[in-house]
């Protein structure tokens, strides 16, 4: 009898054993969450190019002149350059060919970090195409 109870108790504990496992198995498998993709930092400066549209000098906006017409806030932290050189906004020609870089508030308006009035000047170019050879 002592055998049998001993027979017992060890198919008791193996199927006991066997029947657990599948539950931890499927509870470790469990998909953890992905993590949270980082968002773009609010204050990264976002660039822009194209022709200008319009100049409000009363309103200190441009607008570009392409399909989306977008228009920029122009504010008095706003660095402006012309040909290489210090400009302000009174010096904007409209369909002259400008770039520069935009933050965009929560308020939704396209405030302008930089402005560069006409074509990037010529040492910037070379050295683009030198480093691409």
């Amino acid at each position: 009898m002592i055998k049998s109870l001993g027979k017992l108790s060890l198919v008791g504990i193996l199927a006991a054993t066997v029947l657990g496992m599948p539950v931890r198995v499927s509870a470790e498998d469990a998909k953890k969450p992905a993590p949270a993709a980082p968002a773009a930092p609010k204050n990264s400066a976002i660039p822009f190019h194209g022709k200008l549209g319009a100049v409000d000098k009363s309103a200190k906006t441009i607008t570009l002149d392409e399909k989306t017409k977008r228009t920029f806030q122009i504010t008095s932290e706003t660095k402006i350059n012309k040909d290489g050189k210090p400009a302000t906004l009174d010096d904007a020609v409209v369909g002259d060919v400008l770039g520069g870089r935009y933050k965009k508030g929560d308020d939704g308006k396209l405030t302008v970090v930089s402005l560069r009035l006409g074509e990037k000047p010529e040492a910037t170019v070379k050295k683009k195409t030198e480093t691409t050879k």
